[in-house]
């Protein structure tokens, strides 16, 4: 790639037209490269864009230097910018579905709805979707020490291999919170082992006194995920078809996520 403006710094309107037309010119030329995925030389692009060469070549030093174009074996390419831009809208797009189908479903069960990954060896609560009818589990004790008792935790370290299981109780021993936690390490490793992946994962009053939840898994890519749902112990009864509901729920929900 060759040295940004050339040896001097490179700006729009050097010597050329006033701000406007430099601009019109400049995204021009951006269409030009993009109509040619393996490189365009500077003379092609005054060719195609009619615009004439110190312009052409005024303007590819400035697109340049902010990164929108690069220079590989004598040709112009898009630069790493065009990567860059619309990833916070794409982000800010994927929180606002997950939120609105949270919602929705909180709304379905009458019960809070959460959505979780295992990401970089800690959990990691992402979204929750709560209401003063369906409240959300109070985090008493922290999640991301306390995947060994609860339905969320468990069913992320379901997904994991035996020595990343092996490495999280490692960093986070297991403890009992209530007289229902199992505090038996390698009666818990057994249980993820063999636990089936179309089965939830259930908490009857492991991670907190009154409240029972259940977790299902989620598959997109590389990512560790699960849905789940917490209701007062007194609706238990509820839990087994809240969750095959999420059950159903959770691959239209990724694909709602997706973007």
């Amino acid at each position: 790639m060759s040295t940004p403006a050339r040896g001097r710094q490179a700006t729009l309107d050097q010597g050329g037209p006033g701000p406007y037309t430099s601009l019109q010119h400049a995204l021009r030329l951006l269409e030009a490269v993009d109509r040619h995925p393996g490189g365009v030389t500077t003379a092609g692009l005054a060719r195609e864009t009619s615009l004439p060469l110190p312009d052409v070549r005024r303007l590819t030093e400035f697109l340049e230097t902010e990164g929108y174009l690069q220079y590989q074996d004598e040709a112009w390419v898009l630069g790493g910018t065009f990567a860059l831009l619309g990833q916070y809208n794409r982000e800010q797009l994927v929180r606002v579905r997950l939120n609105h189908k949270l919602a929705e479903l909180r709304d379905e069960l009458g019960a809070a709805v959460y959505f979780s990954r295992y990401h970089e060896g800690e959990l990691s609560v992402e979204a929750v979707a709560s209401a003063d009818h369906a409240p959300a589990v109070q985090e008493w004790v922290d999640f991301r020490a306390t995947a060994h008792a609860s339905a969320i935790g468990k069913c992320l370290l379901s997904q994991l291999d035996h020595d990343t299981r092996r490495d999280h109780f490692s960093r986070h021993p297991v403890a009992r919170l209530t007289s229902r936690t199992v505090v038996d390490a390698e009666q818990l490793m057994h249980r993820l082992e063999r636990q089936p992946a179309t089965m939830p994962m259930l908490d009857i009053q492991e991670y907190a006194l009154g409240t029972v939840c259940a977790a299902v898994p989620i598959t997109a890519g590389s990512t560790v995920g699960c849905l789940a749902t917490s209701m007062p112990v007194d609706n238990v009864h509820r839990l087994k078809a809240a969750a095959e509901l999420l059950a159903v729920r959770a691959a239209p929900l990724m694909l709602a996520m997706a973007v």
